[in-house]
């Protein structure tokens, strides 16, 4: 399988560096081709300025720094993503990521009559999450009801088409977790992704 991976973290040393560091090295050893994309390492420009704003809906104008990233989606079979979950959703680097690579002539398609966006990546059969949340599960799952979850997958994962089998990895509590379920989360996170 063909696999776009996107990782977005600032530390290197951090617990979700590991993690996204054993799902690449978890979906090689399985005979997956993988694109790799550290998004802070690549230096990753997550604003949309306004002259990029003004061509957004024209396929013709994509800016040169995006093409890389394009090429990436337009080639996958699946996508993954690892981030930390801050204030509730994605890291900023992240959401812009979205914002201008899943764009109109990419992720999806506008109808001229403005009826519904009909998806675009019709390419992706499967999409994987593996996340960290300071917070405790029952503060993001019940108080806040897992609004980045929701963005991920009732959103984004509809350009994909339908049937698109998914995989939602979270731990919460990271900061103060002991290292064994530290150990015991990433053990899982190989295990599930041997199998993606």
């Amino acid at each position: 399988m063909k696999v776009n991976v996107v990782y977005a973290h600032p530390a290197a040393d951090s617990y979700q560096a590991s993690l996204h560091q054993r799902v690449v090295r978890t979906l090689k050893a399985r005979g997956d081709e993988v694109i790799d994309f550290d998004l802070y390492k690549m230096r990753f420009d997550p604003t949309m300025r306004p002259e990029e704003l003004r061509g957004h809906y024209d396929c013709s104008e994509v800016p040169k720094d995006l093409r890389v990233y394009i090429e990436a989606l337009l080639w996958a079979e699946a996508c993954v993503f690892c981030f930390p979950t801050w204030w509730s959703g994605m890291p900023a680097i992240l959401k812009g990521y979205f914002d201008r690579v899943w764009r109109p002539g990419v992720a999806f398609e506008i109808p001229p009559d403005d009826g519904l966006i009909k998806p675009a990546l019709l390419n992706i059969r499967r999409m994987g999450v593996v996340t960290t949340c300071g917070s405790p599960w029952w503060y993001t799952q019940l108080y806040m009801q897992n609004p980045g979850k929701k963005v991920l997958l009732r959103g984004l994962k509809t350009m994909c088409g339908r049937g698109v089998r998914h995989l939602y990895l979270s731990r919460h509590s990271v900061h103060s977790i002991s290292d064994e379920k530290r150990e015991k989360f990433a053990c899982e996170v190989e295990r599930r992704f041997d199998r993606f």
